[in-house]
């Protein structure tokens, strides 16, 4: 995937965990992200896809995501849960992008913004979707498990 794209998702986390925490509208979020955007460093249709993507398929994404957490979505720590709505989000709605270069990029999302092992657990809760979600893929990649 390009740096913008990257960028875009790197971007959408910090938001969507604002969101999380502080109740904002995501539109106003988005527009203090833009004010702050400097000359086409990441790519803004794809930030808007995501940022308002998840908070409009929570209920859809906290579900996929319940059976792979050994917990509830609610007490998994709040950068962490942003990583994994974002991450699910891709994997459910954004077919085009392929299972591993989504759970790679949420694991150095997690690396960057996360507790010291939680790219671990973001890694591995992500696997087990992409294994319900993305089963054609995975048999057509050779990794069908």
């Amino acid at each position: 995937m390009s740096h913008k794209r990257s960028q875009a998702r790197h971007r959408a986390v910090q938001a969507i965990y604002q969101w999380q925490m502080a109740g904002q509208d995501v539109r106003e979020i988005r527009d203090q992200f833009l004010s702050n955007e400097e000359g086409g460093a990441f790519e803004i249709p794809y930030f808007d896809k995501l940022l308002s993507g998840v908070p409009a398929h929570l209920s859809e994404l906290d579900r996929q995501l319940g059976p792979c957490l050994d917990r509830s979505i609610e007490s998994v720590d709040p950068v962490e849960r942003a990583i994994l709505r974002l991450g699910a989000y891709e994997l459910i709605h954004q077919p085009e992008v392929p299972y591993r270069v989504i759970i790679n990029e949420a694991v150095e999302l997690a690396k960057v913004f996360g507790a010291e092992q939680g790219h671990r657990f973001v890694n591995g809760v992500l696997d087990k979707l992409a294994r319900r979600v993305r089963k054609a893929e995975r048999k057509q990649k050779g990794s069908g498990q």
